[in-house]
């Protein structure tokens, strides 16, 4: 079964921090500039190197992930 992905532009970050981004509705990269590197993380599939090539494809676009306030406490996106 063919998964079409057309509209998304995420990079090749893997399959399980795809499907994670992918389940929580994140499709393209402008959307991820709504949330934190922390927020991500705390997604299972996410991990340091998915970040890392998130992060440089953002650049890449002059776009980047949204600033962690300091003293942030990590909130589960639900």
């Amino acid at each position: 079964m063919p998964n079409k992905t057309s509209s998304s532009d995420l990079p090749n970050i893997g399959a399980p921090a795809k499907r994670a981004l992918l389940a929580e509705g994140y499709t393209t990269l402008k959307q991820l500039t709504k949330v934190t590197e922390a927020e991500l993380l705390q997604l299972h599939g996410v991990g340091p190197r998915a970040i890392r090539i998130l992060r440089e494809a953002l650049k890449a676009k002059g776009l980047s992930f949204k600033k962690a306030k300091s003293g942030e406490t990590l909130k589960k996106k639900g």
